[in-house]
């Protein structure tokens, strides 16, 4: 069974339901983050996560979001690993943008997942 099944998660709407009082990381690449986004997201990079720990705000709940979930559940493992209260958004930035919620590029332009 894949870890990230077990790890605690929310759904889109839930997510973004909740912004205003969480952290929503996104961990997708560069390219990907300025295609589109949520509005209210903070952008680290997966690969970045570790040496970038210090500037997220893990007072709050931090729920991790990549394009379809898979990243994100690396982030949200690792994250937990270092103590951190952590969730999974389920289906990532193609479910948010399915379910209709907002999608900005690098310039608050509408955005497109990619």
């Amino acid at each position: 069974m894949d870890a990230t099944n077990e790890l605690p998660s929310v759904d889109v709407d839930a997510a973004a339901a909740l912004v205003a009082t969480v952290v929503l990381l996104d961990v997708r690449e560069d390219d990907e983050w300025r295609a589109g986004h949520a509005p209210d997201a903070v952008h680290i990079a997966l690969g970045d996560l570790a040496h970038r720990f210090d500037e997220l705000d893990v007072g709050r709940r931090v729920v991790c979001v990549c394009r379809s979930g898979n990243r994100s559940g690396r982030a949200t493992a690792w994250l937990r690993s270092q103590g951190v209260d952590a969730v999974n958004m389920v289906g990532g930035m193609q479910a948010w943008s399915r379910a209709g919620h907002h999608v900005v590029d690098d310039h608050g332009r509408p955005g497109a997942v990619r």
